[in-house]
């Protein structure tokens, strides 16, 4: 069985279109969606459109639950961006996917963790703000229960496989659609992918076990920079444009 994940795609049309345009490109049929779909200064109601069309089996992510919960004065900008955008058909379909799914018995999607939509699995933060790799017994831990050979997640927008000692393994396919971001949860910190280009992973299984392979795909950027900039959202437009942020914005 061979098939594609993505995930925090974020608004960004033109990179979800890219993408699927290259999975279709390497004659991948089945794709799954992790979560984060419209949240940006971008175009959450075109992404909705595509998204409800094409029918991936999916799972929410956090700011998709904040769509859902928070009230529209109290919303990040983000948030508030793509609330306004999307129509009252789209938000009864946001709130009929699930947190978590069992995909063919044997696939286990979420977006962050099991347990939580806003923690990092694959990776930590430490308090002077280095994002690095989380500890195996850690990563294991929010594991525990799981039954599937297969775990995907998303939520850091890096792509990252680790492999348990158990034999099982967890992958993040990356970010469609906003390859940099600062946060200061749970303390001030940037995830920068270094490359504008959109991520997703194909996965094989072989045998007993699976392969994956994470691919890049380079897209024209102009219309979505251009947006963030009209939008003033300055951080977004440098990181659409180069996969990094020079500065913190709040």
């Amino acid at each position: 069985m061979r098939f594609a994940a993505i995930a925090d795609i974020h608004g960004n049309i033109d990179a979800l279109d890219a993408v699927i345009a290259d999975i279709r490109s390497q004659r991948v049929g089945d794709i799954v969606n992790l979560g984060d779909f419209f949240s940006s200064p971008l175009e959450a109601g075109k992404t909705a459109d595509r998204l409800m069309t094409l029918g991936f089996p999916s799972v929410r992510g956090n700011h998709d639950r904040y769509l859902l919960q928070n009230d529209r004065s109290k919303m990040h900008a983000s948030d508030a961006v793509a609330f306004d955008q999307l129509s009252a058909q789209h938000l009864k379909w946001l709130s009929q996917i699930p947190s978590h799914l069992i995909w063919r018995d044997d696939i286990f999607l979420c977006h962050a963790t099991p347990e939580d939509d806003e923690t990092y699995w694959l990776h930590t933060v430490a308090r002077d703000g280095l994002v690095c790799t989380r500890p195996l017994p850690e990563i294991e831990a929010f594991a525990s229960g799981l039954q599937q050979s297969l775990i995907l997640c998303a939520h850091t927008h890096m792509p990252c496989a680790v492999r348990l000692s158990d034999g099982r393994l967890i992958v993040n396919p990356g970010s469609v659609g906003c390859p940099a971001y600062d946060s200061d949860q749970p303390f001030d910190h940037k995830v920068e992918t270094g490359t504008p280009a959109a991520s997703y992973a194909i996965l094989e299984k072989v045998a007993s076990d699976r392969t994956v392979a994470f691919r890049l795909v380079p897209y024209d950027t102009a219309a979505m920079v251009a947006l963030a900039r009209h939008r003033e959202r300055s951080e977004w437009a440098e990181a659409l444009a180069t996969g990094w942020i020079k500065q913190s914005h709040p």
